[in-house]
């Protein structure tokens, strides 16, 4: 699934091809939103704004319309100069903005909708995410009431993928941020200090920042799909097996999480 950093940096690229701009053309492929008649209701309305929040990306156009994306596990976005091979087939489109020739695409994207600026504030889903790993200003007061008030015997590596108590982290910076400050994702949250909590999100920060920048993880993952080989700080072999309801695969160090 796309993280927050992954979206980030989606939006980081679509902003100078449309951000200020009335698009040359919108479309949308996919039959589901065929009666929609999106391109005719955003029409010469230019772009304002695109904006994140963990992994929900947001394009606003002038008169109050929003579009809300979510890729969850099978969407991408995709941004083409003229002339350029789109990564997956155009016929898994569902929305295509064009401008001067370039192409912001979003393929197989199960959460796309037009919503106006009222709504997307009032919407119960997103009004529940917790705060953006990504902020400028990462809130941890409200990070920490959020988590304090989960199951206290939730796990912490599942506690983190719930986007209610911080939005942007997944399955990736759900293991590598718990491998960087040492703690055991299977600990329960009731036994994960206050300042444990937010060594978590203070270290595994600094790289999903850059990753947003760039596109991607200049350094190799610690524990990330790396069962059976050595840790990076204690040698000890990497561990893997589900966790929480969704039974998401952790990966974790048992000689130096603790």
């Amino acid at each position: 699934m796309p993280e927050g950093d992954t979206i980030a940096h989606a939006a980081r690229r679509m902003r100078p091809v449309l951000e200020g701009f009335v698009p040359d053309a919108i479309r949308t492929p996919n039959p589901r939103h065929a009666l929609d008649r999106w391109p005719e209701r955003l029409a010469g309305r230019a772009i304002t704004e695109i904006r994140t929040h963990g992994k929900h990306l947001f394009i606003a156009f002038d008169g109050g319309l929003v579009l809300h994306s979510h890729l969850r596990m099978t969407g991408s976005w995709g941004v083409y100069a003229p002339g350029q091979r789109a990564r997956r087939s155009m016929h898994r489109a569902w929305l295509v903005l064009e401008r001067s020739g370039v192409q912001v695409v979003q393929f197989d994207g199960p959460v796309l909708e037009l919503l106006t600026e009222g709504r997307a504030r009032s919407d119960q889903r997103l009004a529940a995410l917790g705060p953006d790993v990504l902020a400028e200003a990462f809130d941890f007061a409200a990070f920490l009431t959020r988590l304090r008030a989960d199951d206290p015997t939730r796990g912490i590596g599942d506690a983190l993928l719930d986007q209610r108590n911080v939005a942007g982290i997944g399955n990736i910076w759900k293991a590598e941020g718990c491998w960087e400050a040492a703690i055991d994702p299977w600990r329960a949250v009731g036994e994960v200090s206050d300042a444990e909590a937010r060594s978590i999100i203070e270290l595994v920060r600094p790289r999903m920042l850059e990753s947003a920048q760039t596109g991607r993880m200049r350094e190799t993952a610690r524990v990330f799909r790396r069962t059976g080989q050595p840790c990076p700080r204690c040698g000890a072999r990497i561990r893997a097996r589900g966790q929480g309801d969704d039974n998401r695969t952790t990966f974790w160090c048992p000689g130096c999480q603790l």
